[in-house]
């Protein structure tokens, strides 16, 4: 559900607008009092279509009166040109500025500060009113990641009330997903000689800040049946690494889908390529309830988030239906269904008696975050009688567990797969790859950019322009064809 402070701030329109100090929300609101040479501009009439709804009047800027020594440009107008940089598929911040000077309306519009100049019909000399290119990719490493979190988040509030006043509620299934993004160093180009490539600790000179992580390796168990020795490596198969090695970032994000009108992005976070995907879920699912205001009854997830904390996140003792939708990566030796429980949560022997807990501690290491484990044993040590199915293991204790107490570790054996709600939801996570596509399309793969603060800035600047987008069509009132 959406407050009612949030439905009273976008139902307001505001009057304010001076033309001497503009901002892109003022001229989307009154664009009948922008200068001429801007209405003409139909390039920038489009783009004001697309980022004028977010309220840039209150986006949190730096101090503009401070005498940084030369002309402050407002971080308000770099990401608004950031933005447009994206949109219109420019490379470089070199490409930026050229556009920018070719195309001087949109200097006007984003508030850069002006240079008056009589050689020009715009009134102000174009080029001396931006900032080098140089000083633009210094910005972009500098400016706080709060300040473009910021807009990603006014985009989402938005949608949120545009699909409240149609009466679609949104929120209620969630997809979480990692997408990789290679460094630009030399490390990660094949065709380049490099002694120690993958060598961790020998840090790439282009990116100090980019970590050596590994993508694609399978999430599910490989049967050796499936394994083929290869013919020209004297090896067996099984020692055969499965994987691709890389230096980068990874990028996590949660997608929510609204039928018929497609898809955007609730929270993201970049971090270094070391980290597990797991490692996302947490940040961004506390991301996701303060967007949204409540908690997600389902999330969908690939078999990499096949974890008890995420089973036990979504479960609830007032909700039964609410649960993970997630594939079992058979990780322990046991398959999916394959570990029973009684009605007390004590998990069942091969016998199928129930097996008591002998004692309990706590887990600092297997799991991302502190956990309760227990060891269950075999319930016919402590009688006479013998095991009816005579288990190989019985001479040496009998079956033996260890697992969480978490009810999330129960949950993760129980889930039924194969029914028809669990199948329904799981085509759900189609959302988040299409999500990624469109970020993939917009260079989030491969930036050209040399720092992390760089790296997760421009990342959190394309999920914006992909809610933006979203939001265009929305209230246009076109649902998306899927």
């Amino acid at each position: 559900m959406i407050s009612n402070s949030i439905l009273a701030r976008f139902g307001r329109i505001s009057s304010a607008f001076s033309p001497k100090k503009p901002d892109l929300h003022s001229a989307f609101l009154h664009p009948g009092r922008l200068p001429q040479f801007v209405r003409d501009c139909p390039s920038a009439m489009r783009v004001l279509d697309l980022l004028g709804p977010i309220p840039w009047q209150t986006f949190p800027d730096r101090d503009l009166k401070r005498n940084w020594g030369q002309t402050t440009i407002p971080y308000s107008a770099f990401s608004a040109a950031c933005l447009l940089k994206l949109n219109e598929n420019l490379v470089s911040m070199d490409d930026l500025r050229q556009y920018l000077i070719e195309h001087p309306a949109f200097i006007w519009l984003f508030g850069f500060p002006l240079v008056p100049s009589r050689k020009y019909a715009c009134g102000f000399d174009p080029s001396a009113s931006l900032p080098t290119q140089r000083h633009f990719t210094q910005m972009l490493r500098d400016i706080p990641n709060g300040s473009l979190q910021f807009l990603l988040e006014q985009s989402i509030q938005l949608l949120l009330y545009e699909f409240h006043s149609l009466g679609i509620q949104v929120g209620n299934c969630i997809s979480l997903d990692t997408k990789h993004i290679l460094a630009w160093v030399k490390e990660n180009n094949p065709k380049t000689f490099v002694v120690d490539r993958f060598k961790k600790a020998q840090q790439p000179k282009g990116d100090p800040d980019c970590k050596l992580g590994c993508k694609r390796r399978h999430n599910q168990q490989v049967k050796s049946s499936e394994l083929v020795t290869p013919s020209k490596m004297s090896v067996p198969a099984k020692t055969v690494a499965v994987g691709e090695y890389y230096w980068g970032y990874g990028s996590g994000v949660v997608v929510t889908k609204v039928s018929d009108w497609g898809e955007f992005v609730i929270a993201e976070l970049t971090q270094t390529f070391d980290h597990s995907d797991v490692s996302y879920f947490f940040p961004l699912m506390h991301q996701t309830e303060q967007r949204l205001g409540f908690k997600p009854r389902f999330g969908t997830f690939d078999a990499a988030f096949d974890a008890f904390y995420v089973y036990e996140y979504f479960h609830r003792d007032d909700d039964l239906d609410a649960f993970a939708v997630i594939p079992f990566s058979e990780k322990g030796g046991y398959k999916a269904g394959q570990r029973k429980f009684n009605c007390d949560g004590l998990p069942l022997c091969s016998a199928g008696l129930p097996m008591p807990l002998q004692f309990t501690y706590t887990d600092r290491t297997i799991a991302i975050i502190e956990h309760q484990r227990g060891k269950y044993i075999c319930p016919l040590l402590s009688s006479n009688q013998k095991c009816p199915i005579k288990h190989k293991r019985w001479r040496h204790g009998g079956c033996t567990a260890m697992m969480p107490l978490s009810i999330g570790a129960r949950l993760r054996y129980s889930l039924d797969r194969t029914s028809e709600q669990y199948k329904s939801l799981y085509r759900e996570r189609t959302a988040v790859e299409r999500i990624n596509s469109q970020a993939y399309a917009l260079g989030i793969e491969r930036p050209m950019l040399r720092n992390g603060h760089a790296i997760s800035n421009i990342n959190t600047l394309i999920y914006t322009l992909i809610n933006l987008r979203c939001l265009q069509r929305v209230r246009l009132r076109l649902p998306q064809t899927t």
